[in-house]
């Protein structure tokens, strides 16, 4: 009996040093097999870490912030600041970059080099939204993984549309980029405040020009916005509340008369991602107290 025993404990002892074995090895294959990733454009970043594949992006740029730890990899930097040879030099498998974040010069170069380049489109609303997490999900061949992102998102809004249906007042909200005192944006038409401000159930400040505009003296007085939306940085870049006061006509807003100045994280609100109806939802609270 005794000696079946130790038998039977040695049997074990094999079996589990040969599955430790086994599951070693297929990490390390895994590990061994993984391209190296870099990414531009920050909803692209996310998603991607989202899908379990973040220890793969070796570099990124500067719009990344999510999960904060890719601020620590390496920067290929912001937009035109790019160049094709900073990026290759990091010597990634794949690069997965939004549409229209670099120029045609540097994309060209980039496609020219070899590696594997995916070119998608930055999502403004939940279709495109969902069809990116789908996309970068067969990319990675992880379409479980992209159906939890989808199934929660589409959860985040259905939870939202209940809570539109319960308030259906809309507030005007108007969206200024600030870049201290003498660079003010306002955002007009197609772009992603006027999405996301529509979304969460409040009325984008009525403007006829389309993207973002230098804000005028007049412009503010004139729209008379119930709440004024702004990144966090650029609300901190301007010296919080008081420092906003230099920017001419915001005084007179109902806004600032009921200390209505909204300030969210800027990739959190303009990203798309997965994220999107969680952003959506906390503007709403903020905008419908």
């Amino acid at each position: 009996m005794k000696k079946n025993i130790i038998l039977l404990f040695a049997i074990i002892l094999v079996v589990s040093c040969g599955t430790k074995h086994n599951q070693e090895q297929e990490e390390k294959s895994q590990a061994e097999t993984t391209p190296a990733i870099i990414t531009a454009g920050g909803t692209i970043t996310e998603i991607v870490h989202a899908l379990g594949h973040g220890d793969a992006i070796v570099a990124t740029d500067r719009t990344s912030t999510y999960p904060a730890k890719m601020q620590e990899l390496p920067s290929i930097g912001y937009r035109n600041q790019i160049q094709a040879e900073g990026i290759l030099s990091l010597k990634p498998d794949w690069i997965l970059v939004e549409e229209n974040y670099l120029n045609n010069d540097v994309l060209t170069q980039l496609k020219n080099s070899g590696k594997k380049v995916f070119v998608l489109e930055k999502p403004q609303s939940e279709e495109t939204a969902v069809a990116l997490i789908t996309k970068i999900g067969e990319i990675f061949e992880e379409k479980e993984k992209a159906d939890v992102l989808i199934e929660q998102l589409n959860k985040d809004l259905e939870a939202l549309s209940v809570f539109k249906e319960q308030n259906k007042e809309q507030p005007k909200v108007a969206f200024i980029m600030s870049r201290g005192p003498e660079m003010v944006f306002l955002a007009g038409k197609d772009t992603f405040a006027e999405a996301m401000i529509a979304l969460s159930g409040a009325q984008p400040v009525a403007v006829e020009f389309e993207g973002l505009k230098p804000l005028t003296p007049e412009a503010l007085p004139a729209l008379n916005p119930d709440y004024i939306l702004l990144f966090e940085s650029g609300f901190q870049a301007s010296g919080g509340k008081e420092g906003l006061r230099s920017i001419q006509g915001i005084t007179a807003t109902t806004a600032w008369k009921k200390d209505q100045l909204i300030a969210m994280d800027g990739h959190y609100l303009s990203s798309f991602g997965p994220r999107m109806g969680q952003a959506a939802i906390d503007l709403f609270q903020k905008t419908h107290p």
